[in-house]
């Protein structure tokens, strides 16, 4: 089958375009944000978290095709737009069997073939006859376009030089006028299409949903092997985990999705430097993408080379992350590839900025028009790595720690760890150093030498640091030391994930559920009996016991005194201050049985903050180990002993 199977991205076999197929969705009103303010724009993307308006509704690609006589489909790099086309064809070849309705022929012309001004359609379509071995190929083309037997595929209108596009539109106008009884669908990138074919109805093609990115992963692993031990399954729950954020934005679109199952087919996990990944994704818009479109013909990418866009798209991400930016009014872009042109002794200077924009966003797609004159990076992922690669690049790794609890740089700051070569144990130390700022009061400090007391001198399974955090999230219940535990000690989380609830929060400390529900009305209903059968369970008490990570305390006495006390917990009709005074009790027990002093963990609002921004920077720093491409064993293990406590500076 002539057009049936996807080789792309160096895959060494191709593969049957109906086993990898996801039913595709477009966008029913997909140029609402047309005239939009930068101001809205922004405000709509941090509501929704997409740059995909949310406020319209989206299409079943194949409904619409059967609907729509003439249609355009309309898209980014990347994002489906020739495997649909190519799906339609081969929906109409099943006939009554297939999906798609009409009794139709399907040819497919790849319009990037059309490289002079003499443009001819029906030849074309003779040609592919021919090859396809149809008997009598010129008479059978004529007779089936007169009876409108015929669904013409015409894919990738973007991709035909420029020089002659406007020769290809106009042949395209008048070979659908002659032949107006068959059925056409056109692909074209958004930022190329300039409306101008009146026949037909223009669609955006939808972001992936999870549903999609799903389905698509569970079509992507099919194999007997991939089967047995349930491939597709750990691929997708293995995206799902926080620290893969990133790399699940890139999911939306089908190419880099394409590249993410390669990558977790070639390993069974996605990388730790998830750096190396975002740069195959850039590389892939900048060249090897592009280039297997054999799209790059224009005169502007003689002179600008790919290092050469990754240094330009790196000061304009950069620029704009600082300021918190997301999108770029056209002008700016263009003022900033202007003054790139001019600083840059080695970069061509004869080089409209208008025109590099232009290539960027509609060859490319890194680039893309949200609204008229509105621009902003295809992936939010894709921003963040050029943020990275300018702070390396221009060695402004200590400008970080003005942003180290900004959780807007989360992502950054791996990126950073994963692409400084020489080493991340300067971006570490910077960070440990800052972290210690905010154990600035003495209730935070009597927290951390609890913690350090209670955990010295026992077993040594797990590290120092693993063992003062479970101590912490014991005292304090709090999501973000429950997540550094799982950092440190996937084992000891596992354990300490079932009291991880808002009810345990409540029931051992009476500040903490304060500071929950400070706006809200007291309740009536008490929740810490219900705590006590469920939190505290046999099984985590023995586990506790069992990982002898504490000094000279015995769970299993903890958990009989307060099996004592839940016989005398109020039943719901008693009055507030009945369920307030029990509360108290088992918060007494809790509290004296950890040895520690209740007014530790009695927090003020800024302590809390400044703990959790404590938590943070160590979690982070734990990251950024795991990120990097290298760290000396000597500096970690270094900040490993510290981790957690209060550091003199003396």
């Amino acid at each position: 089958m002539r057009h049936g199977y996807l080789k792309v991205l160096g895959m060494r076999e191709p593969v049957a375009l109906e086993k990898v197929y996801t039913n595709v969705r477009f966008l029913e009103r997909w140029n609402i944000r047309q005239f939009e303010s930068i101001e809205n724009l922004e405000q709509a993307y941090r509501k929704n978290r997409s740059f995909q308006p949310k406020d319209t509704l989206d299409l079943i690609g194949l409904e619409v095709a059967n609907e729509k006589q003439y249609l355009m489909v309309l898209g980014g790099p990347g994002v489906g737009k020739s495997t649909f086309l190519r799906k339609m064809g081969l929906e109409a070849l099943k006939g009554n069997q297939g999906g798609y309705l009409h009794k139709c022929i399907p040819v497919f012309i790849d319009l990037k073939r059309f490289e002079s001004k003499n443009i001819d359609i029906k030849q074309a379509i003779i040609k592919e006859f021919s090859i396809c071995g149809f008997p009598n190929a010129k008479i059978a083309t004529e007779k089936l376009l007169k009876s409108g037997k015929l669904l013409i595929l015409l894919d990738g209108l973007d991709e035909v030089p420029g020089k002659v596009v406007r020769y290809a539109i106009n042949s395209i106008h008048d070979f659908c006028d002659r032949y107006d009884a068959n059925r056409f669908i056109i692909s074209c990138r958004t930022a190329a299409y300039n409306y101008n074919f009146r026949r037909f109805t223009d669609v955006a093609m939808a972001e992936f949903c999870n549903t999609q990115i799903k389905q698509f992963i569970k079509n992507w692993f099919q194999s007997e092997a991939d089967l047995k031990i349930g491939t597709a399954a750990k691929c997708w729950e293995l995206l799902q985990k926080p620290e893969n954020a990133g790399a699940k934005e890139l999911a939306n679109t089908p190419l880099l999705l394409t590249l993410l199952c390669l990558v977790y087919h070639r390993s069974q996990n996605f990388p730790n430097n998830r750096s190396v990944l975002y740069r195959k994704s850039l590389r892939l818009f900048l060249e090897e993408w592009a280039a297997e479109r054999r799209i790059m013909r224009e005169a502007i990418y003689e002179g600008l080379n790919t290092e050469h866009q990754e240094i330009l798209l790196s000061e304009i991400a950069h620029t704009g992350f600082e300021t918190d930016q997301l999108f770029f009014d056209k002008r700016e872009v263009v003022d900033k590839i202007k003054t790139f042109l001019q600083d840059n002794l080695n970069a061509p200077n004869n080089l409209s900025g208008e025109k590099i924009l232009n290539a960027i966003a509609i060859q490319q797609g890194i680039l893309v028009e949200r609204a008229e004159d509105v621009f902003s990076f295809s992936h939010l992922t894709l921003q963040e790595y050029l943020t990275a690669q300018y702070i390396v690049d221009n060695c402004q790794i200590n400008k970080l720690n003005n942003y180290l609890t900004d959780r807007r740089w989360y992502e950054v700051f791996q990126l950073v760890a994963g692409l400084t070569r020489g080493g991340a144990d300067e971006l570490l130390l910077m960070m440990e150093a800052q972290a210690q700022n905010y154990i600035n009061s003495s209730k935070l400090q009597g927290l951390l030498r609890w913690a350090q007391e209670v955990t010295t001198d026992t077993v040594e399974d797990y590290n120092l640091n693993a063992k003062r955090a479970t101590a912490l999230f014991l005292a304090i219940a709090r999501d973000s030391v429950l997540e550094l535990v799982t950092l440190l000690s996937p084992k000891l989380s596992s354990i300490m994930e079932i009291t991880c609830t808002l009810n345990f929060a409540r029931a051992v400390n009476l500040n903490m559920a304060r500071m929950i529900n400070n706006t809200r009305t007291p309740r009536r209903k008490s929740t810490t009996t219900r705590t006590l059968s469920h939190a505290f369970s046999r099984t985590v008490i023995e586990e506790l016991d069992n990982f002898k990570i504490f000094k000279d305390i015995e769970f299993k006495t903890i958990v009989e005194n307060l099996k004592r006390l839940k016989n005398q917990a109020p039943s719901r009709y008693e009055p507030y201050k009945a369920h307030e005074g029990f509360n108290n009790r088992v918060s007494n027990i809790w509290f004296r049985s950890l040895k520690l002093n209740a007014e530790l963990v009695n927090l003020s609002s800024d302590e809390l903050e400044a703990l959790d921004n404590f938590i943070y920077i160590n979690s982070l720093m734990v990251r950024c180990k795991q990120a990097a491409v290298r760290v000396s064993t000597k500096t970690w293990s270094e900040i490993e002993n510290r981790m957690l406590l209060v550091i003199s500076n003396e």
